[in-house]
């Protein structure tokens, strides 16, 4: 009888050790996440073996009454553990940050608590220098920002909920002339150059080897999550797939309107690599009768998933694209003029810019019909203490019947 108690017990600290053994092996380290290609030039993203397909979420949880400076990640309220909550009953399994806090720890916290709790990864962000008086001819500058994007990965790279690191945000605004140019750098050489078309093109050629040079880097160091090149449209991307073959992922903002066209097809024919939406969206003010319409914005949303859904691996069209991710969860309150503190308590209805691809607004006076205070689909409500109240709009009740 000893005998047999003593075989028995034996075998089950055997098995308990070996289930721990495998629960504490299996739960060490990140999750490899990379890129399948598949028959008929088709990609699919996979995690730890399995399709993975975005269905995320730009996440900014800025509440009434800041601005951008503002860092949920070390937010006492934890304004990410009532956002997952809610994520998780809509199907999202992925979040974009612009970038990660200031405080590794805190930062790391709500990355695991999204994850461990939600079931949501992080694409976590870089800016790359974008608002730091960018000059990506500069020797100086560019290694001082790809010693922070090293350190971020070297930070975070065996977070489990880490998904893949995205670098920049439409950059590119930054050398392409127009109404949408921001923060303009150049060269004397290239101020040399006559044309303003060649002007564009060197600009866009320096900074798509500098975020190679970033991604090979990254690469260097971690073997696990892939990069992504994020960009606005696809303007000068096929100089982009000439001078940066380390990059995994094209990333695009999108806004056009219910269809995106011949985007799929074009970044086929000029990456051929796998595309991942970073932003689109529709803004829930309608700017011609001065009144919010959050059936307008579930209507657009659902057509555009519908769309990126078809070109997935599964779907019927070009197969290229791994998910994307909605701009944006809650409403920005402090966007339309930032400099009046007063405004940041205001959501504000005034239109700043034109786009007519939202047609249903576009006979707003002087066609402005984008009202940067109104993407989110949830909207927000100032609470005497402790978080806004987070109200999930038709867009959100619409995402959550396709995602689930």
């Amino acid at each position: 009888m000893k005998k047999r108690y003593i075989i028995i017990s034996a075998i089950i600290l055997f098995l308990v050790t070996a289930f721990l053994s495998f629960y504490i092996f299996s739960n060490m380290g990140p999750d490899k996440v990379y890129i399948k290609t598949l028959e008929g030039k088709r990609f699919q993203l996979t995690v730890n073996g399995k399709p993975y397909i975005i269905k995320g979420m730009v996440y900014s949880p800025v509440p009434i009454g800041k601005n951008h400076e503002y860092e949920f990640w070390k937010d006492p309220a934890r304004p990410h553990i009532y956002d997952g909550r809610l994520m998780r009953e809509m199907g999202v399994n992925t979040i974009r940050v612009y970038k990660p806090g200031i405080d590794p720890e805190k930062t790391k916290q709500v990355i695991k608590d999204l994850y461990v709790k939600f079931g949501v990864r992080t694409a976590m962000g870089h800016w790359l220098g974008f608002w730091d008086n960018a000059n990506y001819a500069d020797p100086v500058f560019r290694a001082r920002v790809k010693k922070d994007v090293i350190d971020m990965v070297e930070t975070y790279k065996n977070e489990k909920g880490i998904l893949c690191w995205i670098l920049g945000n439409e950059n590119n605004v930054s050398f392409s002339y127009g109404p949408q140019t921001m923060n303009l750098w150049t060269t004397d050489e290239i101020e040399a150059l006559q044309d303003p078309y060649l002007k564009r093109i060197a600009r866009a050629r320096i900074y798509y080897e500098f975020v190679n040079e970033v991604s090979w880097a990254i690469h260097e160091i971690d073997p696990y999550h892939p990069t992504v090149l994020a960009n606005a449209e696809l303007t000068d991307i096929d100089v982009a797939a000439e001078v940066s073959p380390d990059i995994d992922i094209l990333g695009c903002s999108i806004y056009r309107g219910k269809a995106f066209g011949s985007f799929f097809r074009e970044g086929a024919t000029k990456f051929k690599r796998p595309i991942m939406i970073t932003e689109f969206g529709c803004d829930r003010y309608n700017a011609f009768l001065n009144e919010e319409d959050q059936g307008i914005q579930a209507e657009f949303l659902e057509a555009e998933w519908n769309e990126i859904e078809k070109n997935t691996f599964e779907g019927s069209g070009v197969g290229n694209c791994i998910g994307a991710f909605v701009f944006e969860w809650t409403d920005e309150w402090w966007k339309f003029n930032e400099e009046n503190k007063t405004g940041w308590f205001v959501h504000d209805t005034i239109p700043t810019w034109s786009n007519g691809a939202y047609y249903f607004d576009i006979k707003a006076p002087q066609n402005l019909n984008i009202n940067e205070e109104w993407w989110g689909v949830c909207s927000l409500e100032k609470s005497k203490a402790g978080l806004d109240k987070r109200k999930p709009t038709k867009a959100y009740f619409k995402l959550k019947e396709l995602w689930r």
